[in-house]
């Protein structure tokens, strides 16, 4: 028997690899969380990787979604094996070209990492909206719960699309499952070879379009043939079903893995059963292994194929002894009695004489955690006497009652399992270094290893946090961790922003990275992080990781210094082997940048391993107090909504929380409330070395640097580290430029455009108590323009009324949009395309645009990335039927 191969690889990749060997042409367009699938088949073809039919995929990106599955339809009507890669919005506006392709019998597959649809708001998250949204096309839809799914099931779609003339939408779980890395086995081109039915390609390739055999497709039909054409496509979908399974089998018998079209797990003689598809099913899957193993009559399907749907085989899946099923949708479909895959299972009972009870639920959208003691409170809900229907799971809904409270206590996990988890600050480098430890240990031992990586919207200022799992037997538990076995801080501010230690197991590992001295913690430290220390016997280490990286000549990259720590700490294997490992992986990642950046690397991994400080915990922590915080200056929006948020605690949000912004939306002006505070390094400014020129204002790409005028009197009340200079344009004033540096994200663009170097980068640790100098100058009445607004140095001197956005540091965007504010934003009205703009524009809670003293402002909104010009024309329609009501309203009235 030949050696199974492993690799570690996300649900991306795993997709891409099949989707490869079948297809001749792939039509892309890029859109998240779906476009690594088309970039690994653009770079495997770039590098000459040979298909299942020795040629290399021709890929081809368009200009939209619209126009890579038009691609795609004249591709495959013309005899070339055809896949594209989509998600989302993306897909909605392919959903004309999907009737088409179904039904002229055109053996397409559509890879989906599948996503919510934009609704009074938008994220990016899982959901099953948007594949749902396909199911009146015609198309047939397949669905995976894991990487190795995506891995052993897409094969048995591409076959099934090309023996049975059927396209194929091909999802899983968005981020949930496209960007889960697990370590799994990979099917090697040679035993997917048996799965191509040669004999159906050949037709296919007939059957394309070509001038030497001529033929007409898709006419305009009278009512008299249209109803008998369409019903003619029955017998092509009542053979998909049998096909598919057919090919599930030959995958079993390649891999040992048992797949059917719905999979059971569970109790012979259950008598409560849950349904769901996608990665919330493995979680149904593990915790009824734990009730069964306790003696419990339950059990689950995972739903494989989800159209056609087939009655046959969901009754032959099912146990005969289930009393009552709660099927578990992962969309909402408003004003529906229940969604989709409850509807197919209820409809497979509806004729029955003597049928289970039909319950429904929904769970997991945007992919909200989805843990076992959701799973438990379902099946409790279906023992009662009479159960809940129409309920929800992983929330708290306090307005329409619908939710079912979470079991608490309920865990899953295999053998040898340890949890690791750690607190990054975007672009620093930690998820890249967690990606290269979690292919260390999965590649280079027996070990089994899972990884996701959580991101806030914030881009790369904001916090990620990564989820890694380590154990003896493959890892099904698809949701964030909550009970750790070692937790890392990478950025010393988030001891104020977060309940790092929340989970934490007993006697647990924390290391913290920061520049404080381990007798500096005791005052340091909040009340809160000491408590969780102490009273979880916590083993607390710390390290000057930023030191560290500043003295090496790595600036802020800290990344091999904490993931050395991280091996030394966590003991998930052998020392040794992972510092080899590590300096491998330094090679291979920067070896082309020069010995030099390879030796600083190498130094930070060792200096990594010895640098660490073990912290005494006093036993006092343990009845630490906190100390009180004054929440008055805070709008009540902020206090009850944008503080729990962005403390990552979003979850514990009841649906009475929305109150007011139902529709979406949102007050502006509430990232000013943030203070976030994450910079390592702030400017300082010299006021003697200034010339008064305001390019530092003007590059800034939050706000976070302006020029003041004050009165002399204003001057001499000012707090401490207050500077100022006077200057020819402004007589009178005292001129001075003073940064937020709780809003700065220390990209240090000020300094670079400085033309007498009068700004400097300068720790944070040294610089915070000029706090107290910006929010005495904010709160100063505003001055005259003493310049033209439409200079450089004038257009500073006005209010920006778009500030402390999520955008990255050093974003070259938002200044642009920045100064079009401060010229024009009192009376500005913005229609936002989406990508980046769209997300530092308005990401939940808060929002940079913001409004003046007399509370004027820019009115921000976005409609879809597609039709952002027509979005916008329609406002300025609006507007002007609006102001010729008006002159209507004033002729009457003169």
């Amino acid at each position: 028997m030949a050696k199974k191969i492993f690799k570690t690889m996300d649900g991306n990749e795993a997709a891409a690899y099949i989707a490869y060997a079948f297809t001749e042409l792939a039509s892309i367009f890029p859109i998240t969380p779906s476009s690594p699938m088309a970039e690994h088949v653009d770079e495997w073809a770039a590098h000459g990787r040979k298909n299942l039919f020795g040629t290399t995929v021709q890929v081809q990106e368009m200009q939209s979604e619209k126009g890579a599955a038009g691609a795609m339809h004249g591709a495959l009507n013309t005899g070339a094996l055809t896949t594209t890669f989509t998600s989302s919005q993306g897909m909605m506006i392919m959903l004309s070209n999907m009737f088409k392709i179904s039904s002229e019998l055109l053996p397409g597959v559509f890879h989906v990492a599948s996503r919510t649809v934009a609704t009074n708001g938008y994220t990016i998250f899982a959901g099953h909206d948007d594949a749902m949204a396909m199911r009146g096309t015609g198309i047939s839809m397949m669905c995976e719960s894991s990487v190795q799914e995506i891995m052993d099931l897409a094969a048995v779609v591409h076959a099934t699309a090309i023996s049975c003339r059927i396209p194929i939408i091909n999802f899983f779980d968005g981020f949930r499952t496209s960007h889960e890395i697990q370590k799994i086995e990979v099917l090697p081109y040679e035993k997917l070879r048996p799965l191509l039915d040669m004999d159906a390609v050949r037709a296919f390739r007939k059957r394309g379009m070509n001038p030497d055999n001529p033929e007409a497709i898709s006419f305009c039909e009278p009512a008299e043939t249209f109803m008998q054409h369409r019903e003619a496509l029955n017998k092509f979908y009542d053979r998909v079903p049998d096909v598919a399974e057919g090919y599930m089998q030959k995958i079993s018998e390649i891999t040992g893995r048992e797949y059917h079209l719905f999979n059971y797990t569970g109790a012979p003689d259950a008598e409560f059963v849950l349904v769901a598809m996608g990665s919330g099913a493995q979680t149904i899957e593990e915790t009824v292994k734990m009730l069964v193993d306790k003696g419990e009559k339950v059990g689950c399907i995972n739903v494989h194929m989800f159209r056609p749907w087939s009655e046959k085989h969901f009754l032959a899946a099912l146990p005969n002894t289930v009393k009552k099923i709660a099927v578990l949708d992962r969309t909402k479909e408003t004003g529906a009695n229940g969604e989709p895959l409850y509807h197919s299972v209820a409809a497979t009972f509806a004729v029955a004489d003597n049928a289970p009870k039909v319950y429904h639920g929904r769970y997991g959208i945007a992919s909200k955690e989805f843990l076992p003691g959701d799973v438990v409170a379902a099946f409790e809900n279906l023992k009662a006497f009479e159960p809940k229907n129409d309920f929800t799971l992983s929330i708290v809904d306090d307005v329409t009652y619908k939710s079912l409270p979470r079991v608490k206590g309920i865990a899953t996990g295999g053998k040898g399992l340890k949890a690791c988890k750690f607190w990054g600050f975007g672009s620093d480098g930690t998820v890249g270094a967690n990606k290269s430890a979690i292919k260390i240990i999965g590649d280079n031992t027996d070990m089994y290893a899972q990884a996701y990586f959580a991101y806030d919207s914030k881009k790369s200022g904001g916090v990620t946090v990564s989820h890694l799992r380590f154990g003896d037997t493959p890892i099904k538990m698809p949701y964030l961790i909550n009970n750790a076995d070692f937790i890392a801080c990478h950025r010393q501010s988030y001891v104020h922003g977060f309940d790092l230690l929340r989970g934490i197991k007993k006697g647990g590992t924390f290391l913290l990275n920061t520049v404080w001295k381990p007798e500096e913690l005791d005052e340091k430290l909040p009340a809160k992080l000491k408590r969780a220390i102490a009273r979880n016997d916590v083993k607390f280490y710390i390290i000057d990781a930023v030191g560290i990286a500043q003295k090496i000549g790595l600036g802020g990259r800290i990344n091999m210094i904490m993931q050395s720590a991280f091996f030394k700490l966590a003991d998930v294997i052998p020392l040794d082997l992972a510092i080899a490992k590590l300096k491998e992986s330094v090679v291979a990642s920067y070896g082309k940048k020069g010995q030099n950046i390879v030796d600083m690397n190498n130094k930070a991994i060792d200096q990594g391993l010895s640098a660490i400080v073990k912290v005494d915990v006093p036993a006092a922590w343990a009845d630490a107090v906190d100390e009180p915080v004054d929440m008055s200056k805070h709008t009540k929006f902020f206090r009850e909504f944008s503080i729990p948020v962005n403390a990552l605690e979003g979850d514990d949000l009841p649906v009475s929380a929305y109150d007011g912004i139902e529709d979406g939306r949102w007050p502006t002006g509430t990232c000013a409330e943030e203070k976030r505070g994450v910079a390592m390094f702030v400017p300082s400014w010299d006021a003697e070395k200034c010339i008064g020129c305001n390019q530092c204002s003007f590059v800034c790409p939050h706000a976070a640097i302006r020029p003041f005028l004050m009165t002399p009197d204003e001057a001499a009340k000012a707090p401490k580290g207050y500077q100022d200079k006077e200057i020819k344009v402004a007589p009178g004033y005292k001129y001075n430029i003073v940064v937020s540096v709780m809003d700065c994200l220390g990209c240090g663009s000020c300094t670079h455009v400085c033309p007498k170097q009068a700004l400097t980068m300068k720790p944070f640790d040294g610089e915070e108590y000029k706090a107290a100098l910006w929010d005495y100058v904010i709160g100063l009445p505003v001055k005259a323009n003493p310049m033209d607004k439409n200079t450089v140095i004038g257009s500073q001197f006005e209010q920006p009324l778009l500030e402390f956005t999520g955008a990255c540091a050093g974003c070259a965007e938002t200044p642009y949009c920045k100064v079009v504010t401060q010229l024009f934003g009192d009376r500005m009205m913005i229609a936002n395309a989406h990508g980046c703009s769209s997300v530092w524009g308005g990401s939940a809670p808060d929002c940079g645009y913001t409004k003046n003293a007399q509370g004027h402002g820019p009115a921000w909104s976005t409609s879809l990335f597609e039709d952002n010009a027509e979005y916008g024309f329609g406002m300025m329609l609006a507007e002007k039927t609006e102001r010729k009501l008006l002159e209507q309203y004033i002729d009457a009235a003169m």
